[in-house]
Formats: structure tokens, sequence, C-alpha cells
């Protein structure tokens, strides 16, 4: 078997309209494609990364929230790769996002911050130039 990447990342969110200007308007992911499905009371939106990656963003009627802190089992974040973290986090604090502050990967050398989507998923900035590894 061998994995050519990854397709997408499927996000269950509490209020579809909160997350869908979220990632669309605040993060800039263009809509792929859009649908109401009446069998499951479900939204879907599939968001395009610049890498080709994608985003689905499902409401589903009574989901449970997502334990987060302290940290649980499975998935821990999202990472995003930019080419300028300082500016994209001057871009999430100007838009009323609260940002970590900027850390140091010990062991790639990288520059990375965390912040939050609107149901509370870790999201993750990780500054990509030459030689980086994501983590």
């Amino acid at each position: 078997m061998q994995l050519l990447g990854i397709h997408h990342v499927a996000i269950i969110c509490s209020d579809y309209a909160v997350s869908r200007q979220f990632y669309v308007d605040l993060l800039g992911l263009r809509v792929l494609a859009e649908h109401f499905r009446p069998e499951r009371q479900s939204m879907k939106c599939d968001l395009a990364l610049p890498d080709g990656g994608q985003i689905e963003l499902f409401s589903f009627p009574n989901a449970p929230p997502r334990p987060s802190y302290p940290e649980a089992q499975g998935l821990r974040h999202l990472a995003f790769s930019v080419a300028d973290l300082d500016a994209c986090k001057a871009n999430l604090e100007a838009q009323g996002i609260a940002v970590e502050a900027i850390r140091v990967d010990e062991y790639t050398g990288q520059r990375f911050t965390f912040f939050a989507d609107p149901d509370g998923l870790p999201l993750e900035l990780y500054e990509l130039n030459s030689n980086a590894l994501i983590d």
C-alpha cells in the first residue's frame, strides 16, 4: 500500500453558519460543493485547500461536544502551513481571533502557533521555510 497524501479532513460543527463563515470568509477557503442531506438533516460543505486537499464541514443534529482539555485521544489538531506566520497571526488577531504566542519547534526550528475554530477545534499555523518538517 502506498498513501499519496491526505485527501480531506472532516469537521462536525455545532453551528454550521458560524463555522462556514470562519473557514470561508476568515481563513479564505474556497467552496467546492455544498449540499443539504435531508436523510441526515445535515449540511455538508467541501472546502478547497491551496495544495489540493479539502476540509469537509458537516452539521449533525445533537452531535456531542468534542472533549479537548485535557487533551483527549484522537485527532490532536489540524495544522496549516504558511509562509509568513507573523502576518497570518496579525490577520487573525485583527479579526478578533485569539492566537497563542509564537513558539519554536524544538526539533525542526520552525515557528508555529495555535488558535481555535468556533467549536474550539485546535488549529495550528506552521511556518514553512527551507528544510521544514511538519509535526
